[in-house]
């Protein structure tokens, strides 16, 4: 039934797929990630950032304000890795199985970017409906 679907309707079949693996990802970093943290980290680079902006024509202070914003890069990847633990190998697995499954299709040749397209866009809203920015 499926590989039906997919050879009379790959962009469609693989549309879904992204859907469906885009929502998982979007699920996982929902409950993974420390959304407080993360908001405190974001709103204290912002602050560096105009610090920053404020201090180009002193290269000490811009400086130091960059060894500053250096230090929250462990915490940001800690809280991107943890997701990222979860979701790897079903990843894996799924384009193992779109590759089999679409090397027959019309879209052979572009499923990936096919994938990748959908998949930035469902991000993009999943990401917004959840909180995720």
């Amino acid at each position: 039934m499926i590989e039906e679907f997919v050879q009379n309707s790959p962009r469609i079949a693989i549309i879904i797929a992204a859907f469906i693996f885009t929502l998982f990802i979007t699920i996982v970093n929902y409950f993974m990630i420390d959304k407080e943290k993360m908001k405190e980290i974001k709103e204290r680079q912002k602050k560096l950032k105009k610090e920053l902006k404020d201090a180009k024509h002193d290269p000490k202070k811009a400086m130091e304000i960059n060894q500053k914003m250096m230090e929250d890069i462990p915490e940001q990847l800690k809280q991107s890795f943890r997701p990222l633990l979860i979701t790897m190998i079903p990843l894996i697995i799924l384009f193992s199985w779109l590759r089999s499954t679409f090397a027959e299709t019309v879209i052979a040749s572009t499923w990936l970017w096919w994938y990748i397209g959908a998949s930035i866009i469902f991000s993009l809203i999943l990401r917004k409906i959840f909180g995720l920015q």
